[in-house]
């Protein structure tokens, strides 16, 4: 079985730091170190996370050295200008729409997020995937991390 692709969203990285969602958080980067996933992220990541607490950015970077950092393409701005202009989200979470479309546009299996208004939404997911395969794009699985993460027997 080959490692799934998984785009991991800022608020994933912030999530390690928050009483809400640290345990899952820190859970999922422990599978992502012993090789259960292939984390991928982006520049848009890499970008909000500059002005994080240190301890934030300290997780980032040093996650670095087995992360693929995705640069924000003409093609997934192109896809993200799809998604706004078919209504999913407003121009004011245009970057939350970037973080789908540059997962998208990576090939990644899945992306997670801790945004519940705007990524892993039950009415915006079926949304970006069809969106995606009017686009000539695979679809995308959207989930939390709680979702993804292996459980102890």
């Amino acid at each position: 079985m080959s490692v799934l692709r998984v785009y991991a969203d800022t608020s994933v990285f912030g999530g390690v730091f928050d009483e809400e969602f640290q345990t899952v958080s820190r859970i999922f980067f422990d599978q992502v170190r012993s090789g259960r996933f292939k984390l991928v992220t982006s520049a848009l990541v890499q970008e909000e996370v500059e002005p994080a607490p240190l301890q934030v950015r300290e997780l980032f970077n040093g996650l670095l050295h087995i992360v693929d950092v995705i640069e924000v393409s003409e093609e997934a701005l192109n896809l993200r200008d799809a998604y706004l202009e078919t209504g999913i989200i407003t121009q004011q979470w245009a970057d939350d729409a970037l973080h789908v479309a540059v997962a998208t546009v990576a090939v990644c299996s899945l992306i997670i997020s801790w945004n519940f208004k705007h990524v892993v939404h039950f009415e915006k997911i079926p949304l970006y995937n069809a969106v995606n395969t009017l686009k000539g794009y695979g679809t995308i699985g959207i989930f939390s991390p709680l979702e993804v993460i292996q459980y102890e027997s």
